[in-house]
């Protein structure tokens, strides 16, 4: 592999000075080529242990030389811009051209991990494509050389991606967390990711804070993944390994979580959010990561597969999983699910949606839609639903403002509320639900909500429930119930005047339901609807046809709405936090996906049976129609809610909330939040 890696580099080298590719193909090549020896000369830097030797001041100027092509400020001009490849080139050539340099950014990545043998094969094909221009090599010629790449090192890429997410021997990030001199900030250049200001200035505030803090911030973490196979009766002492995916700069919290899950009999595997057309996640990052140099490049290829997305390589990607987890069952029996920290904060990104990226073909998006359902029902096979569980908690990133330090105290204050007070309210809240045969949503003022959500009949009230009581387990902080709805029956419009899911901003959201499926929807973020409805098709329905209520849920963490309101971040709130100040809806699974056969009982001893619905139940027959591999979270925030009630068989009516407060006797204490602050 060495000898091969030597023989590209040197064969790379002549290219920026030869003249047998013409104009204007013959400067992507030159400019192409330096990006790709300037990995070749960090690899020595590496190699030879100069790297961290640098100064901080040269460990930045060298993470800038690295990204500072795709930048914002740059971006224009970069052929990592699909608009400027197709506008230099032709819309064919400057696709492939604009793909095959993004691909080769994955490099850097490989550099850091020293993964040579990824390196070479990237560089091989560099150079076989400047061949191929060399003869004035055709588009479907490029398009051949794209598809047997992806499909020869399938079972390179896309096999250890699955190695790197169950086996703690792959361990490249975590003997940077255990090892490093964490007051010395250098460390965060070890990892091959953007640094931007956000990951210094975290780091940097995560010094500034006591020992026992970051021990509380660690213990939150753990302790919330340890109760969720408690809570729902799963036995954490068969696994042995925990998957942490976090962002760059939270490392002294990483490393106590480390040894407190080695107390739970689990080692860590914490591998990078994917680099490589054949790694990434189509709609976000998994995995950890660092700063996030440029959005808009990420949303110009998240598509890039639609270069060689075919039946056949469908196919050869299930048989290498196939194999690898076969190859490796045991190991995958040992894995007990992830654990995540997420930040919050970023600027609202509403991305520029360019005719000139690569995009899915109709016939695309449907063998994509049946790859995700047999990958997940792979995956569900060796590493099973019923057994493995989560966690998430997130914090801030100085990006949200001048009051960061001051917001992210007080996201350790809401993270760790007393739960069992808020256990108590929300058992008032579910006695009162679990009269009910449906219940009403109504927003008010600008929100045009009117939602009718059907609920699961109870057989034996004095043993069964709907709703479940969660406090702060898999998902942190406080406080929520929620229930998967019958979907017959619920029918009603859902609308947001704006709300922040995944990394993108949605304004005026509004979606139609009949009998729990999702029969219209529109936004106001662009000025074509057409625009508009691409974007929720892509962003939240996932290219499915439509999408079930898969969940309806009452937040009840009014202190994290106050702290939202005072802080001016209402619209930067991750859908972890923002949840629970509103009641939320979400499309796609329910919460039981691939784990509805497994009792579930509240606090107070009662089954939770609203568990499946008829798109779930499925699974007993079909199950390629019972998951949709997604749900996602949308949130009314009390100040656009109008009312709440339950609809009871009789005709009579229980209310809830009115005009964004609690009146239900018993939640009083809900309103104290909102009484200081004097919403």
């Amino acid at each position: 592999m060495i000898e091969r890696y030597e023989l590209a580099a040197e064969r790379i080298r002549q290219i920026p000075e030869e003249e047998s590719v013409r104009l204007p193909f013959r400067m992507y090549f030159k400019k192409v080529s330096e990006f790709v020896l300037m990995l070749a000369e960090l690899r020595e830097k590496i190699e030879d242990g100069s790297y961290m030797e640098l100064s901080m001041e040269q460990l930045k100027e060298w993470n800038q030389r690295l990204y500072e092509d795709i930048l914002p400020e740059n971006y224009g001009t970069s052929y990592g811009n699909p608009a400027y490849a197709v506008e230099q080139f032709g819309e064919e050539y400057g696709q492939i051209l604009s793909f095959l340099y993004t691909e080769l950014r994955g490099g850097i990545a490989y550099v850091f991990e020293g993964k040579t043998e990824y390196l070479t094969i990237l560089m091989e094909l560099f150079i076989e494509v400047y061949n191929c221009f060399e003869v004035s090599g055709g588009v479907d010629e490029l398009k051949d050389m794209i598809y047997w790449y992806a499909s020869d090192y399938c079972d390179v890429f896309a096999a250890d991606r699955i190695l790197e997410q169950i086996d703690p021997d792959l361990d490249f990030a975590v003997r940077i967390i255990r090892e490093a001199d964490l007051t010395d900030l250098r460390y965060l250049y070890r990892f091959g990711e953007y640094v931007s200001e956000n990951e210094l200035r975290t780091a940097e505030h995560l010094l500034e804070l006591d020992e026992s803090v970051i021990q509380k911030m660690a213990d939150v973490y753990t302790e919330g993944y340890r109760i969720g196979f408690v809570n729902t009766g799963k036995d954490l002492s068969k696994k042995s390994v925990v998957n942490i995916r976090y962002v760059l700069g939270f490392e002294p919290v990483i490393r106590k979580a480390i040894e407190n899950f080695e107390k739970m009999g689990l080692r860590p595997a914490i591998y990078r959010a994917g680099v490589s057309v054949l790694t990434k996640h189509r709609q976000s990052r998994v995995g950890y990561y660092g700063g996030v140099p440029n959005p808009q490049y990420d949303y110009d290829h998240r598509d890039d597969q639609g270069l060689f997305l075919n039946k056949r390589f469908v196919e050869r990607k299930l048989e290498v999983m196939k194999h690898v987890y076969e190859t490796h069952k045991d190991l995958a029996a040992q894995f007990a699910g992830p654990a995540l920290i997420e930040v919050f904060g970023e600027k609202p990104f509403i991305p520029q949606v360019k005719a000139e990226a690569i995009h899915l073909a109709e016939k695309q998006e449907e063998l994509l839609r049946s790859f995700t359902s047999k990958s997940g029902q792979m995956t569900n096979e060796y590493i099973k639903g019923e057994e493995r569980s989560f966690t998430i908690v997130a914090y801030p990133i100085p990006e949200i403002g001048p009051d960061y330090e001051k917001i992210f105290d007080e996201v350790i204050r809401i993270n760790t509320l007393d739960a069992a007070v808020y256990g108590r309210v929300q058992q008032t809240l579910i006695d009162a639900l679990d009269q009910g045969e449906a219940v009403r949503i109504l927003g008010k003022g600008e929100n045009r909500t009117d939602l009718t959500v059907q609920l699961h009949p109870l057989n034996d009230p004095e043993k069964e429930t709907v709703f479940e009581n969660c406090v702060a387990d898999v998902n942190i902080p406080v406080g929520e119930v929620f229930t998967s709805p019958v979907l017959e029956g619920t029918n009603g419009k859902l609308h947001v005047t704006r709300v922040y899911l995944g990394d993108l901003q949605f304004l005026d959201l509004e979606i139609d339901f009949s009998n729990g499926m999702i029969a219209d929807y529109r936004c106001g973020n662009f000025p074509r609807e057409a625009d508009g409805r691409k974007y929720i098709a892509d962003n939240i329905l996932h290219n499915h046809p439509t999408l079930a209520l898969g969940e309806f849920a009452i937040g009840t963490n009014t202190t994290a709405y106050v702290a939202a309101r005072r802080f001016g971040i209402e619209d930067k709130l991750p859908i972890l936090i923002a949840e629970k100040t509103g009641p939320h809806f979400a499309v796609g699974d329910t919460c039981y996906s691939w784990s509805e056969d497994i009792k579930v009982y509240n606090p107070n001893g009662k089954e939770i049976v609203a568990r499946d619905n008829s798109v779930s139940i499925q699974r007993k027959e079909d199950v390629s129609k019972a998951y949709y591999n997604c749900h996602t979270d949308i949130t009314i925030p009390y100040d656009e809610l109008g009312s709440i009630r339950v609809l009871k068989k009789d005709g009579g009516e229980i209310l809830l909330i009115e005009n964004g407060r609690f009146v239900l006797p018993g939640t009083e204490l809900l309103n104290e939040p909102l009484d200081a602050a004097g919403e």
